[in-house]
């Protein structure tokens, strides 16, 4: 079970988790899934800068325009900006004397109206962190997981914001995930209505054969991942040829290598899908590549982007 900080952000408040932490059983967003929410992840970094050990959050203002955008999406009015909310961000990491942790920052609506017309529900403004390490394990992270092609599938555009991170559009999500690991898979991996491979639960998708990484395009209703857009632009100034185009599941089978992205899952490879091994059954060379790089850059040891690290 996580163990969440003892400080909070809440409505512009430093508060105790204990207290400001609850929640009414009748907010909006518990029961009709209105809400917004973006996960950020803080690094203890080493070289960057001259210093040793100071922490940095990684991509914040991106994500934070991220969570802005879905929010507008909604139609909900945070009241705060990009600026406030970063702040707010690292207020919660030096309250709570976080080097390293995982931020949740979440918007919902709150308690008001119960019928569908929520227009004069009051927003409530949140940030919540905790300590997390591999999300998929350090086992995964380092010698790759094993997924499983899911029965459910991301909506398209007509009964959906794909574009969005938004709450209630992660219950199939969560549904996949849970199919995956009951049947003894690490996660799942869910295509579009169309038949094409979208993303896993919570990660971007990418495959690497003969030489070209490929990842499924925007048009394929995947979330517009900020570790994917990092991962693109790492592998292009490393010489690779990226391509964004549709995915079948054949091209994943087929791949010589495959790895999953996100906040949480950070860079981890994948071995196998639907039990067909993918290349050599191994972590795969440029996989490892860029997952060195990646690491590199987020502990700020590597120094061509000091431009995606916010200091703490």
């Amino acid at each position: 079970m996580l163990e969440y900080a003892q400080k909070l952000w809440k409505n512009g408040i430093i508060s105790d988790f204990s207290e400001a932490g609850k929640v009414s059983l009748v907010v909006h967003s518990l029961h009709y899934g209105v809400g917004a929410f973006e996960g950020i992840r803080a690094y203890q970094g080493g070289s960057y800068q001259g210093g040793s050990g100071r922490s940095h959050v990684f991509r914040l203002r991106e994500h934070l325009e991220r969570l802005l955008a879905s929010c507008h999406l909604l139609g909900i009015d945070v009241g705060y900006d990009v600026d406030a909310l970063s702040e707010a961000c690292v207020a919660v990491l030096r309250a709570n004397a976080l080097s390293e942790a995982y931020l949740r920052p979440l918007v919902l609506l709150g308690v008001g109206s119960l019928g569908l017309y929520s227009k004069n529900n009051p927003t409530e403004a949140v940030i919540v962190a905790w300590p997390w390490g591999a999300y998929l394990g350090d086992r995964g992270v380092r010698g790759g997981v094993r997924c499983k092609t899911s029965t459910w599938v991301r909506p398209d555009p007509t009964g959906a914001l794909p574009r969005g991170k938004i709450t209630g559009q992660y219950v199939t999500n969560v549904l996949a995930k849970n199919d995956a690991v009951r049947d003894g898979y690490d996660e799942a991996l869910m295509l579009d209505t169309r038949g094409y491979v979208c993303e896993g639960s919570g990660e971007n998708l990418f495959i690497v054969r003969s030489g070209r990484v490929m990842t499924p395009p925007l048009s394929a209703t995947i979330l517009p991942g900020i570790t994917r857009d990092t991962l693109i632009t790492l592998a292009r100034e490393d010489g690779f040829v990226v391509e964004e185009r549709l995915l079948t599941r054949d091209d994943v089978y087929l791949a010589d290598e495959v790895f999953l992205t996100g906040t949480a899952a950070e860079v981890t490879p994948v071995i196998e899908v639907d039990g067909r091994r993918i290349g050599a059954g191994t972590v795969g060379e440029t996989t490892s590549d860029l997952q060195r790089r990646f690491f590199a850059i987020v502990r700020g040891q590597d120094e061509s982007h000091p431009e995606w690290l916010t200091e703490v």
